[in-house]
């Protein structure tokens, strides 16, 4: 019971200071650091696989399975995301045709 105190206690002093350090950061940094936050749940997932990889109990491995599938989705959506956001910055090619009909 000792053990679940003491995760407990390190959840809720992760969440508190995450929240703290977060709610500082300027916003043009905010892309880096959701970059940051698709690699943690890559390491999310990693995790997800060394708990199938041992004997659990099924709450574990169903809490494992949950946050396997949170953390895929979230690296999906970051890769979604950071692909839109890269196609702002491509220049536009001009199509053959519009060049001819606008007389240049």
């Amino acid at each position: 019971m000792a053990d679940l105190y003491i995760m407990l206690a390190v959840f809720f002093a992760s969440l508190a200071i995450g929240f703290l350090i977060i709610a500082k950061v300027p916003p043009r940094l905010h892309t880096p650091l959701m970059s940051m936050t698709n690699a943690i749940s890559a390491v999310t997932i990693l995790g997800a696989f060394l708990i199938f990889s041992v004997e659990t109990g099924s709450w574990v491995k169903l809490l494992g399975l949950v946050a396997m599938g949170l953390a895929a989705f979230n690296v999906v959506g970051g890769f979604v995301i950071t692909d839109r956001m890269l196609r702002l910055f491509r220049r536009h090619e001009r199509q053959a045709g519009t060049e001819s009909a606008e007389g240049g």
